[in-house]
């Protein structure tokens, strides 16, 4: 059985039958509060993995006969078919979803591309020069540590990271970045700015790496090459 899911549907359980309840608690103490916000995290977490059919009465049910110690009304086989199907529709789900976003992205891409000012490299990433350094200065290589102030952020504008935002630019080795960074910081001379479009193979592709950052998500940057570290001898 998925005992984990299980834990999930009993936590949103609680919810249920607290509205079904006419004296509903006034969420006041400390236990209450917290009560509130395991079930409210986990029942977004339902939400967000498509299961908002889940029926109410039924994870009531359920809460009660386990609060109750009474005899389990359905069987572990049925419970375990039952959890392996809402597993395969939240993947169904997942897939369509990532598929949607490949689709958006291939419409972004080839609409910013044909904007003015915009170059696309062989790779699919996309750059704008916002102003120039020294065109004879160095460039980075790949085994270098470039200082870089940046801002980066998500087609709607959301800000997910910043050194501009922080007051301080950011140590990186070329190498140790995503592969739209490490194409990029090696097109560049110190002193440039550049607003730079990373598709999401370039990026983290179907990996999130943080809440803020969906899966296939196409990332722009703010970015300009402040210089490069010396090399030790």
């Amino acid at each position: 059985m998925k005992r984990n899911l299980l834990a999930v549907s009993i936590a949103v359980g609680a919810l249920a039958l607290a509205g079904c309840n006419k004296d509903e608690p006034e969420l006041t103490t400390p236990i209450q509060q917290a009560s509130y916000g395991i079930g409210l995290n986990m029942g977004q977490s339902l939400l967000q993995d498509g299961l908002g059919d889940i029926d109410p009465q039924a994870l009531a049910l359920g809460l009660q006969d386990a609060l109750g110690s009474q005899e389990q009304r359905v069987g572990d086989e049925e419970l375990t078919s039952a959890f392996n199907e809402l597993q395969k529709r939240s993947q169904e789900r997942a897939e369509a979803l990532a598929q949607e976003a490949l689709d958006a992205n291939k419409k972004y891409l080839e609409e910013n591309a044909a904007k003015d000012g915009v170059t696309s490299t062989s790779s699919g990433l996309q750059y704008e020069v916002i102003s120039s350094g020294d065109a004879d200065g160095p460039q980075p290589q790949a085994d270098d540590v470039v200082v870089v102030h940046y801002e980066g952020r998500m087609l709607d504008g959301t800000v997910f990271d910043s050194s501009v935002q922080r007051g301080q630019p950011a140590e990186l080795p070329v190498a140790g970045v995503i592969p739209g960074w490490v194409e990029v910081l090696q097109l560049m001379h110190v002193g440039d700015k550049w607003t730079v479009t990373v598709p999401a193979e370039l990026a983290y592709g179907p990996r999130s790496p943080s809440p803020v950052i969906p899966p296939n998500s196409i990332l722009v940057f703010d970015m300009e090459l402040v210089g490069i570290k010396p090399r030790e001898e």
